[in-house]
């Protein structure tokens, strides 16, 4: 009902600014009886005449002249929606809310987001830091970022990063004080900085990879941690020996503030993807953000940088 009085609202505009129903009819693409009995019909739903017409001249009644007055800054402003929708839908705009796990924010996106944003400056980002579990389309999210194997079946899933490696480090302090651990099974007699993960609440074991083999250690500690920077400012001041993502550590490494261990038992960890509800009418910002990353992800093996751990050696 609300449809078919828009049509005739908008058929009486063309009318009206025309001054002709063969003119109008051209314009709204239809036929000019058709026309005829659309403007019949919304006077007689209206209760008044609003043009008087002739076989000749078509001119708006007093009451014609004030509906029209009223008429044309909706029409315009309705005008103006349909165009910013249609600029939604050609060009990657807007607002784009990702919710992401610390350590994909700290690595991966980090060192994304400054060419993506220079790649579409009409893009805005959003970004919620969470590792714990979140509903994307409950809370509103246009996509979220997790490690492989956690992301639910009926998600759409873009690969963004390669696999990753894990190290042990601890400041030059605590290794002055304590030999440096050789194996996993030497973690045992040190004081090892927890972590317990928002995502199932357990105190993970540490996983170690050599020689193709793969094994898992439950050390031991003074501190738990939901948190990797805390864990790494704890390292870093001497606390014990942290786990941690290697590009995170990287840099605390270059500078001598923290020392690696265990180098030969790095392990292999999942990579991360992006992920996102629907197929269908994906929004243009989106679609550019998937895009962007999947050429990341191609490349990263590519471009990531060569780290020095420099592992912490004691002297015999």
């Amino acid at each position: 009902m609300r449809t078919n009085r828009f049509n005739k609202l908008t058929a009486f505009v063309a009318v009206a600014e025309q001054r002709n129903f063969a003119r109008a009819a051209k314009q709204l693409g239809i036929k000019a009886s058709a026309l005829s009995r659309s403007i019949r019909s919304l006077e007689e739903e209206l209760g008044v005449r609003l043009l008087n017409r002739t076989t000749r001249s078509v001119a708006l009644t007093e009451a014609g002249e004030r509906v029209l007055e009223h008429l044309r800054p909706a029409l315009e402003s309705i005008g103006r929606a349909l165009d910013a929708a249609n600029d939604f839908r050609d060009k990657p705009m807007g607002t784009l809310r990702l919710v992401v796990p610390s350590i994909a924010a700290m690595t991966v996106v980090a060192r994304a987001l400054p060419r993506f944003l220079a790649a579409y400056p009409d893009i805005k980002l959003e970004i919620s830091v969470d590792d714990a579990p979140s509903d994307i389309v409950g809370e509103r999210f246009d996509a979220g970022v997790r490690p492989d194997g956690r992301i639910e079946r009926d998600m759409i899933a873009v690969p963004m990063s390669g696999e990753f490696r894990a190290i042990v480090a601890a400041s030059p302090s605590y290794l002055a004080q304590h030999p440096a651990p050789r194996t996993p099974d030497d973690l045992h007699a040190h004081n090892c900085i927890r972590y317990r993960g928002q995502w199932d609440g357990a105190v993970h074991d540490w996983r170690f990879e050599h020689e193709g083999k793969e094994l898992e250690v439950a050390v031991e500690g003074s501190l738990i941690v939901n948190n990797f920077d805390l864990a790494l400012r704890a390292a870093v001041e001497g606390v014990g020996l942290a786990y941690l993502p290697q590009e995170w550590a990287a840099p605390f490494i270059a500078d001598g503030r923290l020392l690696a261990v265990l180098q030969g038992w790095q392990p292999r960890c999942p990579r991360f993807s992006l992920y996102y509800s629907s197929r269908r009418q994906v929004p243009p910002a989106l679609r550019a953000l998937v895009e962007f990353m999947r050429k990341e992800a191609g490349q990263s093996e590519l471009t990531r940088p060569q780290v020095d751990l420099r592992v912490f050696k004691k002297a015999s």
